[in-house]
């Protein structure tokens, strides 16, 4: 875990790849109770520490994680994620192929699927399928087979950017379940949530939060991209 920027309100940080924000039933220790210890023995806080779960990154992906540590500041932010206002997450994935586009914004209906825990496009007015829309432009080709994506998410959807990706031929490289030709040695899928702006919950001024790109061989060739 790596400190982004913390205050009386918030805490940042730099999720790596493994990672789980929230319990679940393997049984790992969670991020938000790393988090919460690291606040405990920092400011020497007895008993329990208040640390609310604002948002989520899939176990696989790596960025900007942002936790409140305080109740008015996770009433506010809940809000703003809801309503989406003032509010950008951009991401960074490497994908295989290359889109027939270098930039296009991509509309889908996603249904998902909680037993296989996977979401796919179906068609407009399918019943439970929500509306997933994002922005993309190509940052580099790396290498004849692969493209590095900068990602802009307009909605905020389960597996919304591997799904939206997969639709149009293009999954993120090491994500084998929506259609990768291989996985990664770590597990990990070359998705980074690169950075995320908001309207602060408390001081009501603008704040972004960049998490730098893990150290891995996928990510290492394209660093300085």
């Amino acid at each position: 875990m790596e400190v982004l920027y913390e205050d009386n309100h918030l805490l940042a940080v730099s999720k790596a790849p493994g990672e789980i924000v929230q319990g679940d039933r393997t049984g790992d220790e969670p991020l938000v109770e790393t988090c919460k210890a690291y606040i405990k023995e920092k400011y020497n806080k007895p008993g329990a520490v208040f640390l609310g779960v604002v948002h989520r990154l899939d176990r696989p992906v790596s960025g900007v994680v942002l936790f409140a540590r305080t109740s008015k500041a996770l009433t506010r932010l809940n809000d703003a994620f809801r309503r989406r206002d003032d509010l950008e997450k951009i991401y960074l994935a490497l994908v295989e192929g290359r889109p027939d586009r270098p930039a296009a914004t991509l509309t889908h209906h996603l249904l998902r699927n909680r037993e296989k825990n996977k979401s796919y496009p179906v068609s407009k007015g399918t019943k439970e399928a929500k509306e997933a829309v994002l922005e993309y432009q190509t940052v580099a080709q790396p290498s004849e087979g692969q493209t590095l994506l900068e990602i802009h998410l307009h909605t905020g959807r389960h597996h919304q950017i591997r799904a939206q990706l997969a639709a149009i031929g293009c999954p993120i490289v090491g994500d084998v379940k929506y259609g990768a030709s291989y996985p990664l040695p770590d597990a990990s899928i070359a998705l980074h949530a690169r950075s995320l702006t908001l309207i602060h919950p408390v001081r009501r001024e603008p704040i972004t939060f960049t998490a730098p790109l893990p150290s891995s061989p996928v990510w290492d060739p394209i660093r300085d991209l």
